[in-house]
C-alpha cells in the first residue's frame, strides 16, 4: 500500500487547463532515469483528472497499475495517486485533510491564482509521509483492523478449546450455568435439526 503523489489543483472556471497549486511525490521506487518522466506523468494526470472532476464530485480512475482519486471541493481539487492496494476510503480521507489544511493556511487567496505554483507545499510533503499508512488517514480502518484481530483471537481460543477433544455437548453437561430443562431442550433441538437436514 503506497501513495505515490498528492496534488492540489485549481479548476479553471473558463474551461481551460486547471492550475497546479502544489504537488508532492515519492518516486524513489522507480528507476533513476524514469523519475523525471514519472513526475511529468503525475502532473499530467493531476491536471487532467483535476480539470474533469465536476464540482462537488469524487472520481476514481485507473491509470496503469495505479488508482487516481480526486475530489472537487468548490473549485479546489485534491488528487491522490496510489497503488491499487491503498484503500479508497483512506485516499478520500487524505484528500479532505489536505484540502482543509490548504484552505486553513491560504484562506480564499487561492481563488486569485491563475498560474501553476512552482514552490513546494510542506503540507503536501508532510501528508505524503504521514498517510502512507492508511490507518493514519482513516480511523475506521484502524478500528476495523482491531476488531478483526480480536475476532481472530476469539476464533483461535474457541478452536483450541474444542481441538483438545472436548465436545460442546460434554461441556454443556458439565455446566452449572444451564438448568436441566435447558440441557434437555438443547439436546432435543439438536436431534430435531438433524432430522430436518436434507442431503
Amino acid at each position: 500500500m503506497k501513495i505515490i503523489a498528492l496534488s492540489i489543483v485549481k479548476a479553471n472556471s473558463q474551461g481551460g487547463d486547471p492550475w497546479i497549486l502544489g504537488t508532492a511525490s515519492d518516486v524513489k521506487d522507480f528507476g533513476y532515469f524514469q523519475r523525471a518522466t514519472v513526475k511529468e506523468m503525475i502532473l499530467f494526470v493531476s491536471r487532467l483528472v483535476g480539470g474533469r472532476t465536476p464540482e462537488g464530485n469524487k472520481s476514481t480512475l485507473q491509470h496503469e497499475e495505479y488508482l487516481v482519486h480526486a475530489y472537487n471541493k468548490q473549485g479546489l481539487v485534491g488528487v491522490v495517486l496510489a497503488d491499487k492496494d491503498y484503500p479508497e476510503r483512506a485516499a478520500y480521507s487524505v484528500i479532505n485533510k489536505i484540502l482543509d489544511d490548504y484552505e486553513r493556511r491560504m484562506g480564499d487567496s487561492w481563488a486569485l491564482i491563475h498560474a501553476d505554483c512552482k514552490e513546494s507545499l510542506p503540507l503536501l510533503n508532510d501528508a505524503l509521509r504521514h498517510y502512507q499508512d492508511p490507518m493514519q488517514a482513516d480511523k475506521i480502518i484502524k478500528v476495523q483492523r482491531q476488531i478483526d484481530d480480536v475476532a481472530e483471537v476469539a476464533h483461535k481460543t474457541i478452536n483450541s478449546l474444542l481441538d483438545r477433544g472436548e465436545k460442546l455437548e460434554v461441556l454443556m453437561d458439565k455446566s452449572q450455568d444451564l438448568s436441566e430443562n435447558s440441557k434437555i431442550y438443547l439436546k432435543n433441538a439438536k436431534k430435531l435439526n438433524r432430522c430436518c437436514v436434507i442431503l
